[in-house]
């Protein structure tokens, strides 16, 4: 229980946020909630304990139905006197937004000793506030700042969109905060960026009429950069090759601006309110302009990446340690480097990586013989790895063979086209029906029925009962026999079949395909959401 973290973050010669002290005198239980509108929108949960505000970040606020789950980030603990603030963070300050008091008042611990019960990860209560009643609790996971807020007792009914957007201190809406003379500002003459005033100086010789906000405005828009695309080879061509490790996880892309960060998928998704932890640890790189290519991935007890792992982010089941494994840097306070080749990008981007910046990794490069390095990292039980042209530039949305892709496992994304029925004990259902596009058709590739736990048949079956269609989408069904795989659909099986629309993508892993171009014994590791189903055809090594 310390406050010197809440300090170090902070200049309080640039914001009129309490420097606060401990107050360990203090027997009170109160609990404020803050909702707090920085890079992502998100709740600040805070309960006073032991002398501080015990805090943690929750993305989509507080759940209301019995048993409901929302993940809570635990962040440094905060005075006690910040129960009361309220107002705007000035912009390019730590945390920088307005701040709302959403609801506060007075929880009751049902246990003698909460401080001991919350260190050894739970902690049950009953909060009495002008907005909330009732029971929830707060269970720690697995990656120590990473807990989930759950709804207990009885169902509690939502406040309404007004009242979401009332502060139970002054009653006044974000917008009326925002522009309101509550607004903590900094003691700077101006809040222009270094960058923003070199930008400044070039418009008004351009145009003396030329205002800041202009040049504001332009920044600000985030202009999406297509990721450049690895090919899939079973040796390396010739030539100076660079290898990193091959990550599974969602390729990323974070684009810094200022203290506003946008962290967007290949297909151009937001992935910022399902990862706030990334968005905060990008917010903290040393850069006032900067595009980042990296991967999100979830880590297994061996430091090895897990997409299986990385799924547990949306099944409220316990969540693993996320990173940011950043790789490439394709701009720098207002310099494209994508002209640059990749060895002086990643220079680039490892002078840029230093110091603590919470859970962002350099993916460092690795030089040598390709078969000794493939071999280390099969011992490790790692995916694979890129290999990357030493002189190779960064050509944004293109497969051109300067990066290439070597695989130690048999892994392929494929679009969800039906399911069978369940069989046994298994309940929702049995197999999934999966296809991939050739030639702007979806061929089917087989029956997938294993890599799923119950939460995970339930939920797919909950979204696939949104998506269904009359018509089989596969243009190779129905199938004479069904071949010695035993993967082949015949007509009078499809009568037991239920066709999706061809949306959804997943990620398999397979022993090998069979004679008659089915997958063999493949597993279910995972949604991709970060892929359209168009984009999925069959890889094969060049």
């Amino acid at each position: 229980m310390s406050l010197t973290e809440y300090s170090r973050k902070r200049d309080f010669k640039r914001t009129a946020e309490p420097k606060g002290r401990l107050d360990r005198s203090s027997k009170r239980h109160r609990f404020v909630i803050q909702k707090h509108a920085a890079s992502h929108l998100h709740y600040d949960f805070r309960l006073e304990m032991g002398g501080t505000l015990k805090s943690w970040a929750v993305p989509k606020g507080v759940p209301f139905a019995r048993g409901e789950k929302r993940l809570a980030m635990e962040v440094e603990d905060h005075p006690v006197s910040y129960i009361d603030f309220e107002g705007t963070i000035p912009k390019g300050e730590y945390g920088g937004g307005t701040v709302m008091v959403w609801d506060k008042g007075t929880f009751e611990p049902l246990s003698k000793e909460p401080l001991k019960e919350l260190a050894g990860g739970k902690l049950h209560f009953i909060l009495h506030g002008s907005k909330l009643n009732g029971e929830w609790y707060l269970v720690r996971l697995r990656g120590g700042r990473q807990w989930l807020l759950i709804k207990g007792g009885s169902d509690m009914k939502p406040v309404s969109k007004k009242m979401d957007d009332t502060s139970a201190r002054s009653g006044k809406s974000m917008a009326e905060l925002a522009g309101s003379g509550q607004a903590w500002k900094s003691n700077r003459a101006t809040s222009i960026t270094k960058v923003e005033k070199v930008q400044v100086r070039k418009l008004k010789k351009a145009s003396p009429t030329t205002k800041v906000s202009a040049v504001r405005e332009r920044k600000s828009s985030v202009k999406f950069i297509e990721p450049m695309k690895a090919r899939l080879v079973e040796a390396p061509p010739p030539g100076e090759w660079i290898y990193e490790v091959k990550f599974d996880g969602f390729r990323a892309l974070a684009f810094k601006h200022g203290s506003k960060v946008t962290l967007l998928s290949r297909n151009k998704k937001d992935l910022g309110e399902k990862f706030p932890e990334v968005v905060d640890s990008i917010a903290q790189i040393d850069a006032e302009e900067a595009i980042i290519d990296g991967e999100i991935v979830a880590l297994d007890k061996k430091g090895r990446s897990s997409f299986q792992l990385l799924q547990r982010y949306d099944m409220g089941q316990a969540r693993p340690a996320i990173f940011f494994y950043a790789f490439d840097l394709l701009r720098l306070n207002g310099k494209d480097l994508r002209k640059e080749t990749v060895v002086e990008r990643k220079a680039e981007l490892e002078r840029l990586l230093t110091g603590d910046l919470g859970i962002v990794r350099y993916s460092a490069s690795l030089e040598g013989e390709v078969g000794k390095l493939l071999k280390q990292a099969q011992k490790l039980g790692l995916e694979g790895l890129i290999g990357k042209l030493k002189n190779s530039v960064y050509e944004a949305g293109q497969r051109s063979g300067s990066w290439i892709k070597l695989k130690l496992h048999h892994e392929q994304e494929m679009v969800i086209g039906g399911y069978t029925d369940p069989e046994g004990s298994r309940k929702y259902f049995g197999a999934l029906l999966v296809g991939y596009y050739d030639k702007k058709e979806l061929r089917f590739a087989g029956k997938v029925g294993t890599g799923f736990n119950h939460a995970l048949l339930e939920s797919l079956y909950a979204t696939f009962n949104k998506m269904g269609q009359a018509n089989c989408p596969f243009v190779n069904l129905p199938e004479k026999r069904r071949g010695r795989s035993g993967q082949g659909l015949t007509a009078s099986e499809m009568k037991r079949c239920h066709w999706l629309k061809p949306k959804l993508v997943c990620q398999l892993k397979f022993s090998e395909w069979t004679e008659d171009e089915k997958l063999r014994q493949p597993v279910f590791l995972g949604l991709r959401k970060d892929k359209d189903a168009r984009e999925v055809v069959r890889e094969k090594p060049e």
